[in-house]
Order: C-alpha cells, then sequence, then structure tokens
C-alpha cells in the first residue's frame, strides 16, 4: 500500500511539473511574440512616419507607371484611385474605392465578369500599395513581426514580417511580405514578397531614386527574382549579397505630382 501510494505521489508530483513547464513555456511563447509585435509595430509607425506621416492620410497625388496613368485621392479613410490607358477599345478609366471598382471605356461603364473585375481592382490597388509603402501596414488586416537585425551592403537594418488576415486581407491575404527598415532614417530600402497568382514566386526589391515631393518620400524599384526555386523568402536578403538573384525589371514612377491640402 505504501509503495502504491509513493507511486501515486511520484505520478502526480511529475504531471504538476510537466504542467508547470507547459504553462512556463507558454508564457514565455507569449511574451516574446508580444515583444516581437510590438516591436515590429513601433518601427512600422516611425517608418510612416518617416515617409510622410500624416500627410497621406488626406493627399491627392498622381504618377506615370508603364504607360499608364494613376492617380490617388485619400481624405481620412476614404479614397479614390484611378487608372487611365489607351488600348484598342479606346480609353480605359479604371476606378476603386471604398465603394468597389468599375471601368469605363470612352466615359462609358462597361459590364465586367467578376473575374475580371477582380483582376482589374487587384492590379490598381497592387501599384497603389507599392508607390505608398510603407503607408498601409497599419491596416487592420495586417499582422507585423520583428526578425531581428541583420545588414545589407554593410548598412544595419530592421528585418519585419508582414502576413494578413483572411477577413479584411484581400484576395491575395496569403501573400507574404519582408521588409528592411534602416534603424536611424526609418527608410524602407528593401522589401521582399512571396505571392501566388499565376504560379507564384518571390521578388526582392531594392529602393533607389528616393525623393521627397512635398513630405512624401517615394522610391524606384529594382525588381529581383531568385536564381534558384529553392530560396525561403526570409533568406532572400542574404541571396541578394551572394548573387543568388537576377534582375527581373525596373519599377520606376514617372511624373509625380502632389498635393496634400485637400479643400
Amino acid at each position: 500500500m505504501k509503495r502504491y501510494r509513493q507511486t501515486t505521489l511520484n505520478l502526480l508530483f511529475s504531471i504538476a511539473l510537466l504542467v508547470a513547464l507547459v504553462s512556463c513555456q507558454s508564457s514565455t511563447d507569449r511574451q516574446g511574440g508580444k515583444a516581437a509585435t510590438s516591436k515590429a509595430q513601433e518601427i512600422v509607425d516611425a517608418s510612416i512616419e518617416a515617409h510622410g506621416g500624416k500627410l497621406f492620410d488626406k493627399m491627392a497625388a498622381g504618377f506615370d507607371f508603364r504607360d499608364r496613368h494613376y492617380t490617388i485621392l485619400r481624405e481620412n479613410g476614404a479614397y479614390v484611385y484611378t487608372r487611365e490607358f489607351t488600348d484598342s477599345l479606346g480609353q480605359v478609366r479604371d476606378v476603386l474605392s471604398n465603394d468597389g471598382f468599375y471601368r469605363e471605356v470612352n466615359g462609358l461603364k462597361v459590364e465586367l465578369t467578376e473575374e475580371r473585375e477582380k483582376a482589374y481592382a487587384n492590379s490598381v490597388n497592387s501599384v497603389i500599395y507599392f508607390a505608398l509603402l510603407p503607408y498601409g501596414l497599419n491596416n487592420t488586416a495586417v499582422n507585423k513581426k520583428y526578425l531581428g537585425e541583420t545588414s545589407i551592403k554593410g548598412k544595419p537594418y530592421h528585418k519585419i514580417k508582414v502576413t494578413f488576415d483572411q477577413e479584411g486581407g484581400g484576395s491575395d491575404h496569403e501573400d507574404e511580405y519582408i521588409y528592411w527598415i534602416h534603424p536611424d532614417n526609418y527608410t524602407v530600402d528593401y522589401l521582399a514578397y512571396s505571392f501566388n497568382v499565376n504560379e507564384g514566386g518571390l521578388r526582392f526589391r531594392e529602393a533607389h531614386n528616393v525623393r521627397n515631393i512635398r513630405g512624401i518620400l517615394f522610391a524606384d524599384y529594382i525588381n529581383y527574382e531568385p536564381v534558384s526555386d529553392t530560396i525561403a523568402l526570409e533568406k532572400l536578403d542574404v541571396a541578394f549579397e551572394n548573387e543568388g538573384l537576377e534582375k527581373l525589371s525596373d519599377v520606376n514612377l514617372r511624373n509625380i505630382t502632389v498635393k496634400t491640402e485637400i479643400l
């Protein structure tokens, strides 16, 4: 009987110890996760401020990108983005706003399939998203995690990973991003992302020709892709340093105009 009681006590003690260890580890994990999220948030806030801050909230802007003209109108959460170009059908104007998307051809609205409407809306939103970076990284569907410090071309950087919730994250919510933000001036000098459309892939972008236009920073990018399909998103900075990427294209914004006081 004594041996039975002793065995039972030992078993209960072992279970209690295991529960305590798991609880401690779980608490540590939660604290570590919160700390990584908090630090990432801090850095993103500073980066948005460095790139234009509150000027993003109330602005009108325009630019040319790959033979198409884009306009941005933002006012405290309300937005209207447009894209205009000429093709075989005539003058095309795409409009994306809080109310949804529509296309005009020669001044008249045209009917679109759900698939085409979604594709056109995503295309417009994607160009504007990159043009206004890092604005948008504080949207409610955005999740940020601090990955630590690293260096590229001998300069130090904060490394931050961004993912998206399914709800509110758009049709590309499964895409993931990495941002390299300078610790002193808080500029986004490099970024990388994974995408799933058109068979998917990885991209790495190097910012250059950064200019301040009426208080807002705009950058052009050199767009790279990995030479091997075994490189992970988080390792693209290492691949960049070790010639594991090849240039794919230039992402240049032309004829940028900005108004930050909207009547």
